[in-house]
């Protein structure tokens, strides 16, 4: 009887974590702003300022710590997934051309990726930046209403890399069906890459050149966009926010009232303020962990 009970605690408890995270968050969920078509490219300055995109209204949005919002760019290349280097540049997945743009503090827009042995690539659609300040970037297809062309240029979607300073890109990863969320661990070992078509999301080995090896399962779970904090932890999109350890193990859900959530990404003065880009919204929700973007 005493161990049914005690059973039956240990699963309440369960479900409440799964449910609402108490580990992890210090307060609710906070919405910002519900203005937006659909939200997406969540990343963060030196300072804390969120950068995020409205990819259906061709838009760079920016949120900071003091709580104010303001449209930061127009005409955005119909930017997707967003990143900051180190100099302050907004490096940018600027999904009408089918490039990669860096765009610097005066908002000047110089174009880094634009072709990949003489064809358009599918749709560059979020990336990371790796120490070296080479760019890693995922190619899925969708097909895009702004588009004149109806098919892709590149059979195959890929994960691809970009050393600094070239305009060629390297092929890294072409055994995905459909990759999409990415994000790498600050020491530069291993890169997370999720795939939508087969809904698992990979770590990769990190090599000195830039290649990957080594493909691992992590979940069973796919993600639009991902991040992680500082004990490694990834911070997966979709339906909410899962949350997995760097082993693969489910330890928390963060609930979004949206139908998808497209990105994800820690700011604030501390980084411990988790921002989370759903559908037409832009949230926010104070954290017991930090970001370390």
């Amino acid at each position: 009887m005493k161990k049914c009970l005690l059973l039956s605690i240990l699963s309440l408890l369960c479900s409440l974590c799964d449910a609402q995270s108490p580990i992890f968050v210090q307060d609710s969920l906070k919405l910002i702003s519900s203005q937006f078509k659909f939200t997406e490219g969540v990343s963060v300055d030196q300072h804390g300022n969120i950068f995020f995109t409205d990819q259906p209204n061709d838009q760079i949005w920016k949120y900071d710590p003091d709580g104010k919002l303001s449209l930061y760019m127009a005409q955005s290349g119909r930017a997707n997934g967003t990143y900051f280097d180190k100099k302050g540049n907004l490096i940018v997945c600027a999904d009408e051309n089918n490039q990669i743009w860096s765009i610097d503090k005066h908002k000047k827009v110089s174009v880094l990726f634009s072709d990949f042995e003489g064809k358009k690539v599918n749709g560059p659609n979020d990336l990371w930046l790796d120490a070296k300040g080479g760019i890693y970037f995922t190619d899925p297809y969708y097909q895009r209403d702004y588009w004149t062309r109806q098919k892709p240029e590149i059979e195959k979607q890929r994960v691809y890399y970009l050393p600094k300073g070239q305009k060629t890109a390297i092929i890294v990863a072409d055994d995905l069906s459909k990759p999409n969320g990415i994000v790498g661990t600050p020491d530069g070992k291993f890169l997370y890459v999720a795939d939508m078509d087969a809904n698992k999301t990979y770590r990769y080995q990190i090599n000195a050149d830039g290649s990957l090896t080594d493909r691992q399962t992590i979940c069973l779970q796919h993600s639009d966009g991902m991040t992680l904090d500082s004990n490694g932890n990834i911070y997966l999109t979709g339906k909410g926010v899962t949350i997995y350890k760097p082993t693969g193990e489910k330890i928390g859900h963060i609930d979004v009232p949206e139908d998808w959530c497209g990105n994800v990404c820690f700011g604030g003065k501390n980084k411990d303020v988790l921002f989370i880009a759903a559908s037409k919204s832009i949230y926010k929700i104070k954290t017991f962990a930090k970001g370390v973007e």
